[in-house]
């Protein structure tokens, strides 16, 4: 008799379904549209059914569990979840070759932030790989990061002096090399700041001061790029990563570059003309009610001073800080495809 039960239980284990794999995700922000449009429905309905039910998600957001921003890759590393997704360059600080990912200025559509990122990919890799114990899954997106002001301006010039929030370290050193004084301030925190005067102007994108309602604590936008496009990393422990058969590792691979990242991508092409329409009210606004922010004209002046600074100043510095042979690599990467030498 208990040879036969024991037969049965091995015949039950084995016509059963294997255990899925569940995925511990922390996304980005989740009252932006990168994570409303794009990380949720793919990592809620996109992989889990694409997997048939082999790979399942328990997904939260990095604001809802209140992490500290710099924590956010460290704890991915060290196993606490699985996947996490953010902004990297709140990641500098571990990491500050990271830096090199999402310069300001040199990409002024989609199509070249996206070349920008695909050159800078295998350095991003090897750095998530050493630094944070984590496999890069997919680079995508915010808006381009352009200038809030609560505060007259009429060109890049009158930043001299004022008080700017900076989207990342590299847009610290180009605000600081205008003429302005680069302030830390959390994102969630800055329409605070610039009701109180903690700051004058802020750096973010477009669709993200939008959504976030900047507009109604700021009066001027001035869009040029001098955020970059804050590229948002999606990444997965290495040895969680490492436990996947290879069948689930290539279904991962696939599904995160055409259920998630190529539309992320696709999106963004036109995200700068809507989003200026929708802050300004010139132009028709796709995502809702059109706002009356002044709209400051960049010119090429504005822009020539920009770019000049940030290629004798800012990379050479970034270049010294990183150190060892990462201006070697961004040279022969991102800095082919923009065309810029770090000397």
């Amino acid at each position: 008799m208990k040879k036969t039960l024991s037969i049965l239980a091995a015949t039950t284990v084995l016509a059963g379904p294997a255990m899925a794999e569940n995925l511990s995700v922390v996304g980005s922000w989740s009252s932006l549209p990168l994570h409303q449009q794009y990380e949720a429905p793919f990592w809620g309905t996109t992989l889990p059914e694409a997997s048939n039910g082999d790979i399942t998600v328990e997904l939260t957001t990095h604001n809802q569990m209140s992490l500290g921003l710099g924590d956010i890759y460290p704890l991915l590393g060290q196993g606490v979840y699985d996947v996490a997704m953010t902004v990297a360059d709140y990641a500098v600080a571990d990491a500050p070759e990271l830096e090199g990912l999402d310069v300001p200025l040199l990409a002024l559509t989609a199509d070249e932030a996206r070349a920008m990122v695909d050159a800078a990919r295998p350095m991003v890799s090897d750095i998530y790989r050493d630094r944070f114990n984590s496999h890069v899954l997919a680079i995508a997106p915010y808006p381009p990061q352009v200038v809030f002001c609560n505060h007259e301006i009429a060109n890049l010039d009158d930043l001299k002096g004022l008080k700017v929030r900076a989207s990342g370290r590299m847009t610290a050193k180009l605000l600081e090399a205008l003429g302005a004084e680069g302030v830390n301030v959390s994102f969630s925190e800055v329409p605070g700041a610039l009701q109180n005067g903690v700051v004058d102007c802020a750096v973010t994108g477009a669709g993200s001061g939008y959504s976030a309602g900047w507009w109604e604590v700021s009066t001027h936008l001035l869009p040029i790029p001098l955020g970059g496009w804050d590229s948002v990393v999606t990444a997965m422990n290495m040895d969680k990563w490492n436990g996947l058969n290879a069948d689930q590792q290539a279904l991962i691979t696939e599904q995160v570059k055409t259920g998630f990242e190529d539309p992320a991508w696709a999106s963004a092409q036109d995200a700068l003309v809507n989003d200026i329409a929708c802050l300004t009210g010139n132009g028709e606004c796709p995502s809702g009610e059109a706002r009356s922010m002044t709209l400051v004209e960049v010119s090429d002046a504005d822009f020539a001073t920009a770019r000049e600074i940030l290629t004798t100043e800012v990379l050479p510095e970034w270049a010294e800080r990183a150190g060892g042979d990462w201006a070697a690599r961004w040279n022969d990467s991102v800095g082919k495809v923009v065309g810029v030498t770090i000397n």
